[in-house]
């Protein structure tokens, strides 16, 4: 068994503190004797113990649950413990102090200070037991936190694929009828987007250069839809190509921006996608020249994609991340959706073919 030795240093510096608290309740009763005399025999006794309990239990079988043995050794090892280490700390301070307490005249207050050990013992090896008991459900729980959460995230992409699907089909549907050349080459460029949706999907991350692979891919799906009415503007710069990001975190954005901004507006727009290195953030912005936030059926960013981007922010980095949907004042007006992600959990990380 691998024995974790920060976790042991822990347990001695607990020891001693338990020890040391043990002698001064000695000392009020007895206080004209000097502190360092039961200090020291309650520290040596104390660790001594300590030493045989904590290493003693890995020559058995523990619970995975509390790293305590199971059976007869449960109960065996402290009992043991305690008398050997009262024994080995008494000769340990008798040779300090040059005492000797197992003298006849030592006897009464042998006694008393066995007694003393042995409740001692018993408490601190019960406080060692709930500790380590304590200790292993708080990472079973964050374990089945963690389960959770991957869970939760498979679960709001999967939904987020059907949703792009969908739309994407009911608009093939149409263009077949009206324009089938311009059909056969859409249906190429949703045959090439969803391959590179399905290698993204094996992974919980990727290089943000690899998403905006895939974005120009679903842009170019939508090019064969609106032709000259979509204007698009991808901008990586270089030293954040090999940041990681949550996959299929930008291409609701981008729907959204082209179904609720750009397609009710009869002279289209344009989009521009935008990563920008903010401090010790991962800034993503998402810009449409669409009809505005005031024209939209919904100004409260609540639709599907939206808030399936909040669900993952949450769920992945909690408060350090942020998403905000907002109007763009300037001349060609629009929205502006922004992403803001910790550098710190944007690891470097091999692959993309850049963009």
């Amino acid at each position: 068994m691998r024995i974790d030795w920060i976790a042991k240093l822990r347990h001695l510096l607990q020891t001693l503190a338990f020890c040391l608290t043990v002698s001064a309740i000695q000392l009020a009763f007895n206080p004209d004797r000097s502190y360092a005399i039961p200090a020291t025999y309650s520290c040596c006794i104390g660790v001594s113990t300590w030493l045989l309990i904590d290493f003693g239990r890995h020559a058995f079988r523990s619970a995975r649950e509390t790293g305590w043995p199971q059976g007869a050794g449960a109960i065996l090892l402290p009992l043991v413990s305690i008398v050997v280490g009262y024994g080995l700390g008494t000769v340990v301070a008798d040779n300090i102090f040059g005492f000797a307490s197992w003298s006849e005249n030592a006897r009464p207050r042998l006694w008393a200070s066995v007694m003393i050990s042995l409740v001692a013992g018993v408490v601190a090896t019960f406080y060692f037991y709930s500790l380590n008991r304590g200790s292993y459900f708080q990472r079973r729980m964050r374990e089945a936190q963690s389960h959770a959460t991957e869970a939760r995230l498979k679960l709001l992409e999967s939904q987020l694929e059907p949703h792009m699907l969908f739309n994407t089909l009911a608009n093939l549907r149409v263009l077949i009828g009206l324009d089938p050349p311009r059909a056969q080459a859409m249906l190429d460029r949703l045959i090439a987007f969803l391959r590179s949706t399905l290698d993204a999907s094996r992974n919980g991350a990727h290089p943000v250069a690899t998403e905006f692979e895939r974005l120009s891919d679903y842009l170019a799906l939508m090019a064969v839809r609106m032709g000259p009415r979509l204007q698009v503007i991808l901008d990586l710069p270089d030293d954040l190509k090999a940041m990681t990001m949550p996959p299929l975190l930008l291409q609701p954005l981008v729907e959204n921006a082209i179904r609720h901004g750009l397609e009710p507006k009869v002279a289209g727009g344009r989009i521009e996608v935008r990563a920008r290195r903010i401090g010790a953030q991962l800034q993503l912005t998402v810009r449409d020249t669409g009809v505005g936030l005031a024209s939209a059926a919904d100004t409260a960013g609540t639709r599907f994609g939206l808030q399936q981007v909040r669900e993952r922010l949450a769920a992945l980095h909690g408060d350090a991340a942020s998403f905000t949907l907002r109007s763009v004042d300037d001349e060609a007006g629009g929205t502006e959706a922004e992403i803001r992600l910790p550098l710190n959990d944007t690891l470097p990380a091999a692959g993309g073919r850049g963009s």
